[in-house]
């Protein structure tokens, strides 16, 4: 017996030598792992800057942008999908999916097939069943290559049954500069660590836009922070012994609006029959219990209410807007335009606001520049539906589903791909 536990014991050695040997053997002179890609396997980064419109760059000078857009391709606007708001836009995204098939159809809402349970901003990282689709970053790993994500709405979220590699949960104290070098740390990891997929989100732009709104110089500042940061991130970028495909996009601009006429919504004649949910830009209701059977009544009496304030929805606009057949879509949905906003009780102190369909305020950027991309183009305008399926074609992904977007819009933006 003790001559067995010796002979386990020595084998025991053997084995945690032979494995300390293979791992110093895999590391350079200074200690660290060696950064050699699989050949050929595009890396892609792809950065958000929430709120950032799509004239910011001109507007406020944005050289650093400028010059990447230079080095790569660039649309002169991005189309967000309906609404225009921050977690349906960032979904689709990643998914390639309208807000009714990814499940996200505001920032904010409710279903009546849950018994009006309602969705806030986050709640998929407790409850995925908000969210469907194959995000990016689980379909990098569908693949067999590993993803990343640094505060991507959702990607706390286990969507599919997964998370991505490597992930932070959200926490808007987080340094911005930190989040860069972290981008920067995934990429120094070794074949068989490193992402191929990357994703990062920044929201000052968007924080600040609806705080003094779109024309502000506290916006200008900070547009050229977040200019200056993404600047050395591109730097950093090429540090490195594999070249990276940089994309930078933004899901909404941002228009000003007047507090002054601002609508309250609590003196509009709206029965207690009906749950409202304000989206600033629009308003939400849904039927309680029977309500649905005075639904034509309360659709006349907004309407007299309106006076060309606002606007209620027809079935036909909503169609057009691929805006109908779930669950999740309000019963009734009332509209307004910029400078007008929907508001409670409560004093109205933001001075920009996102969520209407209106080009000139609403539409958001898309650069990219890398060994994918094309140079020096500039497209005129794509779909943000668009990003999911051209980035799994960089990559080389295989898709598992049949997204929304087809890749029309940004197909003359790609190389023809090298052959493995």
């Amino acid at each position: 017996m003790v001559l067995l536990k010796q002979l386990t014991r020595s084998i025991s050695i053997f084995f945690a030598g032979l494995i300390t040997f293979c791992c110093v053997a895999s590391t350079t002179l200074d200690g660290r792992a060696p950064l050699v890609p699989a050949p050929l396997q595009q890396h892609v980064v792809l950065i958000s800057l929430d709120g950032f419109r799509w004239d910011y760059i001109e507007k406020f000078a944005a050289k650093n942008l400028a010059a990447i857009a230079d080095k790569g391709v660039r649309a002169k606007r991005m189309q967000p999908v309906y609404p225009t708001k921050t977690f349906p836009n960032h979904l689709s995204m990643v998914t390639g999916l309208l807000p009714v098939n990814h499940g996200i159809i505001d920032n904010e809402f409710c279903d009546s097939a849950r018994q009006l349970q309602c969705y806030q901003m986050g709640m998929g990282k407790t409850d995925s069943s908000w969210v469907s689709g194959i995000p990016l970053w689980n379909l990098v790993k569908m693949n067999g290559l590993k993803s990343a994500t640094y505060f991507w709405p959702e990607s706390e979220a286990r969507i599919n049954g997964m998370v991505p590699d490597y992930y932070y949960y959200y926490s808007q104290h987080a340094d911005y500069s930190q989040r860069v070098e972290q981008i920067m740390q995934w990429l120094r990891l070794p074949n068989g660590l490193r992402p191929t997929f990357v994703a990062g989100y920044f929201s000052l732009v968007d924080t600040i836009g609806h705080r003094y709104g779109p024309d502000s110089e506290q916006t200008k500042q900070a547009v050229l922070e977040l200019d200056a940061l993404i600047g050395l991130l591109y730097a950093d970028l090429q540090t490195l012994p594999f070249a990276v495909n940089l994309v930078i996009v933004s899901d909404h601009g941002m228009a000003q609006i007047d507090p002054k006429k601002a609508i309250s919504y609590p003196s509009l004649p709206i029965s207690n029959r009906w749950l409202v949910k304000n989206s600033e830009s629009r308003l939400l209701l849904y039927a309680k219990s029977d309500a649905k059977v005075d639904k034509a009544k309360q659709i006349e009496l907004l309407k007299a209410a309106a006076k060309g304030r606002f606007k209620v929805l027809s079935d036909e606009q909503l169609a057009a807007l691929h805006y109908q057949n779930s669950s999740r879509i309000p019963d009734i949905i009332l509209e307004t335009q910029p400078p007008r906003v929907f508001k409670g009780n409560e004093k109205l102190t933001d001075l920009g606001i996102h969520g209407y369909v209106d080009a000139d305020t609403m539409d958001a950027i898309f650069i990219a520049a890398g060994p994918a991309f094309k140079t020096g183009l500039v497209l005129p305008v794509v779909e943000n539906l668009d990003v999911y399926p051209t980035l799994a074609q960089v990559m080389g992904l295989t898709l598992f589903n049949q997204p929304d977007g087809d890749g029309a819009t940004l197909a003359p933006a790609l190389l023809p791909a090298k052959r493995k």
